[in-house]
């Protein structure tokens, strides 16, 4: 099954195996809401209902060999109006990464080019990540945007490469390569393209619908109940101090206008 190949999601299931493209190429896949609601309802079916009840693994990836995706669409920032309007969009992308890592079968990333922002937390969400040779990971929002990560998707980054290279990341706003995020553990395999990527990531699905689901069900959860086992403290006050200033509409005003954001941190 095959769903329309003009469209910013496109869904196949081949086999026991469904796959995701996030398919605006011309944007790097840069991600609307539209389409993470799409993912949200995706992983909330597969394994379970209608027409992915039947498979036992999902592959994420991006269409076109310059980026898996680059984020969401900074467009769409352009309606926030209040504080609250930011909570609403970190509660929504949270509740997407929740159903990606709580999805009733493993997922894997297959990454190419450009893994940044909400790409990056999409690839982290899932149960196994494989890489080519050209990717570039992280989340650079200090140097382009000037807004924050929610606690949550922090916690996740840290517990897959460690607190101190979430930290250099972020306060750099630099990009990991391929061969780092290997060494640190964010990538399970590095491979030479994005076609042998693709690749092996459907290999990898085909051989793991083969494995006990229950098995894998029972140490995916308790792997994710150990990460979460401390309740996150509240971020809404830190949300608020980069989404409601001078600094944050600067950040789209530069991206727009192609150009350097002349931070004042106010």
């Amino acid at each position: 099954m095959t769903n329309g190949q003009d469209q910013d999601l496109i869904l196949d299931i081949v086999g026991q195996v469904a796959t995701i493209t996030l398919n605006r190429p011309h944007r790097r896949n840069a991600l609307t809401f539209e389409m993470y609601e799409e993912i949200r309802q995706i992983c909330m079916r597969a394994g379970k209902s209608g027409d992915l009840k039947d498979i036992k693994a999902l592959i994420f990836m991006g269409g076109g060999d310059k980026a898996f995706a680059a984020g969401t669409d900074i467009s769409r920032f352009k309606d926030f109006t209040s504080t609250q309007d930011a909570i609403d969009y970190e509660t929504r992308v949270d509740s997407v990464m929740e159903e990606i890592e709580t999805c009733a079968v493993p997922t894997i990333a297959a990454l190419n080019g450009f893994v940044t922002g909400g790409g990056a937390a999409i690839a982290g969400a899932c149960t196994v990540r494989i890489g080519a040779e050209d990717i570039k990971v992280g989340v650079p929002i200090a140097r382009t945007l000037g807004n924050c990560l929610a606690i949550s998707n922090l916690r996740r980054f840290i517990a897959l490469v460690g607190e101190p290279r979430v930290t250099y990341m972020l306060v750099t706003a630099n990009l990991i390569d391929a061969a780092e995020a290997h060494s640190a553990g964010f990538i399970s395999e590095l491979l030479p393209d994005r076609g042998a990527v693709i690749a092996r990531a459907r290999a990898l699905g085909e051989e793991i619908a083969t494995f006990a689901p229950l098995s894998i069900q029972a140490s995916r959860e308790g792997i994710r109940r150990l990460r979460v086992a401390s309740p996150l403290p509240d971020d809404s006050d830190l949300i608020k101090l980069c989404y409601e200033s001078a600094d944050f509409k600067e950040g789209m005003t530069a991206f727009f206008e192609k150009r350097q954001p002349d931070w004042r941190g106010e």
